[in-house]
């Protein structure tokens, strides 16, 4: 079959037309040299001055091709650089983030520790009030600041109310044990030695934990606040966090009567 009579599908018609209609208008917009040559004589150009700027001018059109894809390289490894950077950069942030919520975590961690401890002093409390009541019946006052102090701590939910309820439980502690030290019969109790030990240790144990709070505290401090991470902790919200003070900074002595 000829080839000029194969059949041409259909979906690629229109494209085959449209390809050759450029074809044809190139050729029919150009020239060829020999008729630049004809059109330079009706001038009184001479031929070897035009076949000298069709060269000249063949030159400087190349030079605006080769230039043209410098700049297209150019821009295309700019683009991979860009690219490439931003993608470093996508990386190392969401690495950071990572970093500094793994340190809040910890954080986190270890002030539930310290929770757990501040609330078995709290809940020492009602065992307080019990030898209370049973040996000094008239000491309202005392019976009053440990109930109080006690609920002021159940009812904290921040950190920071924590802490100053804490105070609270401290100074209620305090005065029982101010209490206990001139009241013989009191100390003469193994309900109180016992309540003594508890209490003693759980001081211990708190001291332990406020430790491990504030050095997880100071290591997420560092982390947020040194460079380049204060970028990304700025950036997403990331704030700094206060330590845990001692509010008492003695662990009590046992005290049993009769020593």
């Amino acid at each position: 079959m000829n080839s000029q009579d194969k059949r041409i599908p259909e979906d690629i018609a229109p494209e085959v037309l449209e390809l050759a209609s450029r074809y044809y208008a190139a050729r029919t917009q150009s020239y060829s040299a020999s008729e630049l040559v004809a059109a330079g004589k009706e001038v009184d150009i001479p031929a070897e001055f035009i076949q000298q700027a069709i060269l000249d001018v063949q030159v400087r059109h190349k030079q605006q091709q080769q230039q043209q894809q410098q700049l297209a390289h150019l821009h295309q490894r700019l683009l991979i650089v860009v690219t490439g950077v931003i993608t470093a950069l996508a990386v190392w942030s969401a690495w950071t983030y990572n970093s500094i919520q793994n340190s809040n975590s910890r954080v986190e961690a270890a002030w539930a520790q310290v929770e757990n401890q501040l609330q078995r002093r709290a809940d020492l409390i009602p065992n307080l009030l019990n030898v209370t009541q049973a040996y000094a019946k008239q000491e309202k006052e005392l019976v009053s600041l440990l109930i109080r102090s006690r609920q002021a701590y159940l009812q904290a939910t921040t950190p920071d109310q924590k802490g100053a309820a804490t105070v609270q439980v401290n100074q209620a502690i305090d005065r029982f044990r101010d209490y206990a030290s001139v009241n013989p019969q009191l100390q003469s109790s193994q309900l109180f030695t016992n309540l003594q030990y508890e209490l003693t240790g759980t001081e211990n144990r708190l001291a332990v934990e406020r430790m491990r709070y504030n050095q997880a505290v100071q290591a997420y401090n560092q982390k947020i606040q040194s460079f380049p991470n204060f970028l990304v902790s700025n950036t997403l919200g990331f704030e700094k966090k206060e330590f845990f003070q001692a509010t008492n900074t003695g662990i009590p002595k046992i005290q049993i009567f009769g020593e």
